[in-house]
């Protein structure tokens, strides 16, 4: 059986596509400042390809195929990782936060973290 046409499109989209996209398009390369500090970018990607075509013949002429594909990826900076001094802390990049809502989900997480301290700071002095 002969190979479909619309096969090598989408062949040819995937490749074009792995070349775009690789691990570290995602993790990236680490950067190292002048006092010690490594710092590793981390990205979020999304991508997504169509590929469609369709065979038309023209007076009993059969094999004249039209097709077409296209793809797009997207590549938004998340974070960075933060290396120093053998510790690893995670930098958000986010667009600040649209309401006060979202700024107190946001605080969330660290505001429990400083509660459970404070806490745990008053249960070992009364147990003293």
């Amino acid at each position: 059986m002969d190979k479909h046409p619309i096969n090598d499109l989408m062949a040819v989209t995937m490749e074009k596509m792995r070349e775009m996209v690789d691990s570290n398009t995602i993790v990236g390369q680490p950067i190292t400042t002048p006092d010690g500090v490594t710092l590793i970018p981390v990205s979020r990607l999304s991508f997504g390809f169509g590929s469609g075509g369709g065979e038309y013949s023209i007076k009993n002429t059969v094999g004249n195929f039209a097709g077409g594909s296209g793809a797009g990826v997207d590549i938004s900076p998340v974070a960075f990782l933060v290396v120093k001094d053998g510790f690893v802390r995670v930098l958000p990049v986010a667009v600040p936060p649209a309401s006060t809502l979202d700024r107190v989900i946001d605080l969330a997480p660290d505001m429990l973290d400083k509660v459970d301290k404070f806490i745990s700071r008053n249960k070992e002095k009364t147990a003293e």
